[in-house]
């Protein structure tokens, strides 16, 4: 483990060593997140791939620059140690939120049933800060939504709604994410609608993209 660790270090030297968005940091950045993907911190919850969809978000605008966040210092701990407490924090805040969301709805519900009248409430899921810069890696990834070569992204979508696709949500969650509050507004949709679909059928293509590109 410390030989691995040690070799992520260099790693991620040599990657800070190039430009921003050049082609040796990026295939420098892709290997890191390759080796790492097996040794990170895992739990069976539906909620797991958004917050590691985040986590690498994380790593590749705050590895070298700090743009989001508190740049990765190796004197404080292997690169696994510093994903790992990222991931695990995202995965605090998504058990928070979904618990707000169910609490909403139980409140909404009871206030429902006594008054006799129909009313929503919705609990903002909150969201990381956007940067302005956007890596390599995500710019490849939007090219892909983008494109939709074979019209899969677009011919996803909730039922009854075919303008919010996948193609849509996973150009609306890139940085700069909308929140799932603002995409609710725009839609006419709830929020536990939209994530519940961003999760089941979104998610799985944007693996299954990273995956083929060798990002996971």
């Amino acid at each position: 483990m410390v030989q691995f660790d040690e070799q992520l270090r260099c790693l991620v030297k040599e990657a800070c060593g190039h430009r921003p968005g050049s082609p040796q940091r990026q295939k420098l950045l892709t290997q890191i997140i390759r080796l790492s993907a097996s040794r990170l911190w895992r739990e069976n919850t539906p909620y797991y791939q958004d917050a590691l969809q985040q986590t690498w978000l994380y790593f590749c605008r705050n590895v070298c620059e700090g743009l989001t966040g508190q740049i990765y210092d190796s004197t404080y701990g292997s690169v696994i140690t510093w994903l790992n407490a990222y991931l695990k924090r995202r995965l605090q805040d998504f058990y928070i939120n979904q618990n707000r969301e169910k609490a909403t709805t139980v409140s909404l519900k009871i206030r429902q049933s006594t008054s006799g009248r129909t009313s929503e409430t919705i609990d903002p899921v909150e969201n990381l800060p956007a940067s302005p810069q956007v890596p390599a890696i995500l710019e490849d990834l939007e090219i892909w939504v983008q494109t939709d070569s074979d019209g899969e992204l677009r011919g996803t979508y909730i039922k009854g709604h075919p303008d919010v696709n996948c193609q849509v949500l996973i150009l609306k969650r890139l940085p700069p994410e909308v929140s799932w509050k603002e995409l609710s507004e725009e839609f006419g949709l709830s929020i536990p609608t939209l994530s519940s679909f961003y999760q089941r059928q979104c998610l799985p293509r944007l693996r299954k993209f990273a995956q083929l590109e060798g990002l996971l």
